[in-house]
């Protein structure tokens, strides 16, 4: 592995209209590079995503969306720089040398691989090739419902919120990021990660607990924004029996939480909530 990671934040200049005036500025703006991740030397899928913690994106990726059934499986995982990447102009030789745009990921011996049906799962995924009833009954070939009897109180969710924003290194410079955040059943954070998408963000967190060899079935995940089906799918796969989000679901994804006794809560905002599925696991008024 070569270079240093880049930040996730970076300057550029913009022109700030306020109070009726105009003045050019710096301002933090959110880096989007792309990541390609390869398994066993074959080129799987390319990410747009958010630079840093590129590994656990990679491990929870590959776990999320069928790489392998699970993270020991996998024989090595490493990040580097692209060969025949080929830098713009105004790129410097160290500045190119930093970009870590490639993870590289070896399976142990005997581990089932086939490049070409994943490529055509993940291209009909991000085409909405697949309708609702096919989505799921493709994700029951991954996961199983959730069969964990967790329940946690009201007020716990409550606070989720305000615990996740607090964690959130770059929102409060760019105000361009998503987040997710694992939660143990008493609020307590376990991972928050940040990423330009949601599904990364997601990614990220499950990533790092499977990296760290930590249990998921009795934890909490919260995302900033919507819940759509890639969040359940994701989800699901993991094992984690409640996901809650501050915006409101889609309908595949609260068909997606009833099908895998996930319990969704959305619009979490202050003494609010909406639970979409599976609310016994929700304790108090």
């Amino acid at each position: 592995m070569t270079g240093m990671p880049q930040e996730p934040v970076e300057k550029r200049t913009i022109w700030k209209i306020q109070d009726g005036g105009r003045s050019e500025v710096a301002d933090w703006v959110v880096v989007e590079e792309p990541l390609e991740i390869r398994v066993e030397g074959e080129s799987l899928a390319v990410i747009m995503r958010t630079p840093g913690h590129d590994v656990e994106l990679a491990a929870g990726f590959s776990l999320t969306e069928g790489v392998v059934a699970s993270l020991s499986e996998i024989g090595t995982i490493r990040q580097c720089r692209s060969e025949d990447r080929s830098g713009s102009e105004k790129d410097s030789e160290a500045e190119e040398a930093a970009k870590l745009n490639v993870v590289e990921i070896s399976l142990v011996p005997g581990a089932a691989f086939d490049p070409g049906r994943l490529r055509r799962n993940l291209m009909a995924s991000a085409a909405c090739g697949l309708c609702g009833k096919a989505s799921l009954e493709a994700l029951a070939t991954q996961a199983r419902p959730v069969a964990s009897g967790m329940r946690v109180e009201r007020a716990v969710l409550e606070d989720l919120p305000a615990r996740l924003l607090e964690a959130q290194a770059s929102f409060g410079r760019t105000g361009a990021l998503h987040a997710s955040g694992l939660f143990d059943g008493a609020g307590r954070l376990r991972v928050c990660r940040e990423d330009v998408g949601r599904h990364n963000a997601v990614d990220k967190v499950i990533g790092r607990m499977a990296l760290d060899g930590a249990p998921l079935g009795d934890t909490i995940l919260l995302v900033s924004g919507r819940t759509s089906f890639e969040i359940l799918q994701k989800a699901a796969v993991a094992g984690i029996p409640v996901v809650c989000a501050i915006s409101g679901p889609t309908t595949l994804a609260i068909e997606t939480a009833r099908a895998f006794n996930i319990t969704l809560v959305n619009f979490l905002r202050g003494s609010g909530m909406n639970i979409a599925s599976c609310p016994e696991r929700v304790a108090g008024p």
